[in-house]
């Protein structure tokens, strides 16, 4: 966090020297990383990407400790829908697609989530799924259903090309105008205008909008409110299309494949504080932590794999204030025994509906035992309050309160837990995601592409609207293939 400030404050030595590069990956993440294995998939090599953390793979990094692999960030990738072309031939690569049947992939078993999935915890007891079955009112079964409906209709239509109205990545989405509309306006807004106001229907929707963008649905457009439920249609072969791919650090696990491919071009502790173009090309000015000096990269193109909030200040250009950023905090716990409870048995997300929380995600689920010890993934998105606001606080209360205040939240889940917490080991994230706010996603988002220039390319989730693996994958794909295009190395597309 004090690199990422020093950044803002532009608190950096002049370069001492400079270095020549042709290609320069600005950025570790899931976007810097996938445009990295897109080079190397098109047989280009000479480039290098630099790294701020002292690990590669952004908020999809993972840890561990001597129980098990833990994610610090997001946790699963669902099984990709049949657009995703380019992230199908990349988890083919990796041996998480294992083969093909009838013109469908066919993935590994054991990259698959385990059963139980999904649990909550509703008036006292556990119950698999995350949508209440009991206690129902009449009004909440004929939203629900109605809500349902709804979103199948959305994932089912097409328009005249064929297109899905929602897909992922959504650059292959429908654009009907009354489809665009939708982003207009907030999720909270088009629920209204249904007279969906069921208490329970609104919880879930609550739990969908905070999970996947950190943000209430008040907050929230309504094209991405729906995306959110009519997006995801996994393309396979074996009938698990509604499953994820999970692994005990999360999406750890797929970043640290891209990162082996990419091998010594990577060099973490690494900030870029200045970007510009000049006749040769780029200037990047980049300071090296572990050695307290700068160094000028020289490169006939430069990829800016990182949020707008970043890249703006590196070409020193005001940042766009429609980019909102949403703050988080992770604690991973580490018990001494699984958790336990009445009803469901334990599952690999657990939610309860009385929770400020999102719930826990257990590390060993995918394991063969499921006894002894375990670290939970604990999830808190601030999204009741400003984004601003929320920052200040993860950083201004002190890690003991915070501390106090996952093991209530656990143990108010899990009272058998009493006892049984080893550590709580916390990770703030003060920009974890976009907010795909009313506007952004097809008003904004279009522009900041459209404003891009060469010798620079932009590669981050960003670029989409939604902080997804499957969006920071493409566009790190699409800024690879366009750079490899200026440079004149030929190859084919994977979009």
């Amino acid at each position: 966090m004090a690199l990422g400030h020093r950044l803002r404050d532009r608190a950096f030595p002049e370069p001492e020297r400079e270095e020549h590069v042709p290609l320069l990956i600005a950025g570790g993440g899931v976007a810097g990383l996938s445009a990295g294995w897109r080079l190397r998939e098109a047989g280009y090599h000479d480039f290098r990407l630099i790294e701020l953390e002292r690990q590669p793979g952004g908020n999809a990094r993972g840890w561990r400790n001597a129980v098990s692999a833990y994610p610090l960030g997001a946790h699963y990738l669902p099984i990709p829908n049949q657009e995703a072309r380019g992230l199908r031939h990349m988890l083919r690569q990796f041996g998480i697609i294992i083969g093909d049947r009838n013109g469908k992939p066919v993935y590994d078993p054991l990259q698959l989530c385990a059963d139980l999935q999904e649990r909550l915890l509703w008036q006292g007891k556990w119950q698999e799924g995350l949508v209440p079955k009991t206690g129902l009112s009449v009004k909440d079964k004929a939203d629900l259903v109605a809500f349902d409906r709804a979103m199948a209709d959305f994932s089912r239509r097409r328009d005249a090309q064929g297109r899905p109205a929602f897909a992922i990545p959504i650059a292959y989405s429908a654009q009907d105008a009354d489809l665009l509309a939708l982003d207009r306006i907030s999720f909270a807004q088009w629920l209204d205008e249904r007279g969906w106001t069921s208490p329970v229907l609104r919880a879930h929707v609550r739990y969908a909008c905070r999970d996947d963008y950190g943000t209430e649905p008040a907050e929230v457009s309504a094209w991405a409110g729906i995306h959110y439920f009519a997006s995801r249609r996994g393309f396979t072969a074996d009938g698990a299309g509604d499953n994820e791919l999970t692994w005990p650090e999360g999406n750890g696990r797929l970043t640290r494949l891209m990162a082996e491919r990419l091998g010594n071009r990577i060099l973490t502790g690494q900030v870029a504080f200045r970007a510009q173009a000049d006749k040769a090309g780029a200037a990047v000015d980049v300071f090296n932590a572990a050695q307290g000096t700068s160094v000028r990269y020289r490169a006939d193109a430069v990829i800016l794999a990182m949020p707008h909030f970043i890249a703006s200040r590196l070409l020193g250009e005001k940042p766009d204030p429609a980019h909102s950023y949403a703050p988080w905090l992770v604690a991973n716990v580490t018990v001494d025994r699984v958790p336990a409870g009445k009803g469901s048995g334990l599952a690999w997300d657990n939610v309860s509906a009385s929770s400020a929380s999102l719930g826990y995600v257990v590390a060993t689920h995918q394991s063969a035992s499921r006894e002894g010890p375990t670290v939970l993934t604990w999830y808190l998105a601030l999204s009741d309050m400003s984004p601003i606001y929320g920052r200040r606080l993860l950083v201004e209360r002190s890690d003991a309160e915070w501390r106090r205040m996952v093991r209530d939240d656990l143990l108010g889940m899990n009272p058998d837990l009493d006892g049984a917490i080893r550590s709580i080991d916390l990770w703030k994230w003060g920009h974890a995601m976009i907010r795909p706010t009313p506007g952004f996603l097809w008003r904004v988002v279009p522009a900041q592409r459209a404003a891009i220039r060469p010798p620079f390319f932009r590669a981050h989730s960003d670029m989409s609207g939604l902080s997804l693996f499957e969006e920071a994958h493409y566009q790190g794909m699409a800024a690879a293939e366009a750079a490899l295009s200026s440079l004149g190395h030929a190859h084919e597309t994977l979009l």
